[in-house]
């Protein structure tokens, strides 16, 4: 038995700056070159064998529910990956942000998935 892979967070590369704090949004590899063309700004992605990252602000997880087998990464920590996935791809610029909410919209088509959003609860 394999004891599980210790938590690891992915880092923000030298030179530049996280000023929203990050999170990361995990898909299956085989997404990932499906999603990067849809994008009209790819920030921080790094990426293994099985898994692509790809770094956002913090708490873009709020009012959005990620379609699966798309992964919310709080903190930009990466539970299963055996060792740190490796930096894909570095944006220019001082910012490692994809915006949530073009890579939401690109993923729920990857998948198949219709968008929901959630609204606020009347009272």
């Amino acid at each position: 038995m394999h004891a599980p892979a210790a938590p690891r967070r992915l880092s923000v590369p030298e030179g530049m700056t996280a000023p929203m704090g990050c999170d990361a949004v995990a898909v299956p590899a085989h997404f990932g070159p499906l999603v990067m063309p849809r994008l009209p700004r790819v920030g921080c992605v790094y990426a293994n064998e099985t898994h692509w990252w790809w770094i956002v602000p913090s708490d873009s997880d709020y009012a959005l529910e990620w379609p699966a087998p798309a992964r919310y990464a709080a903190g930009a920590v990466v539970l299963d990956a055996p060792g740190l996935p490796g930096l894909i791809h570095r944006p220019d610029g001082t910012l490692p942000y994809t915006p949530p909410i073009p890579l939401y919209l690109a993923l729920c088509r990857a998948t198949g998935t219709p968008p929901t959003w959630s609204r606020p609860v009347s009272a």
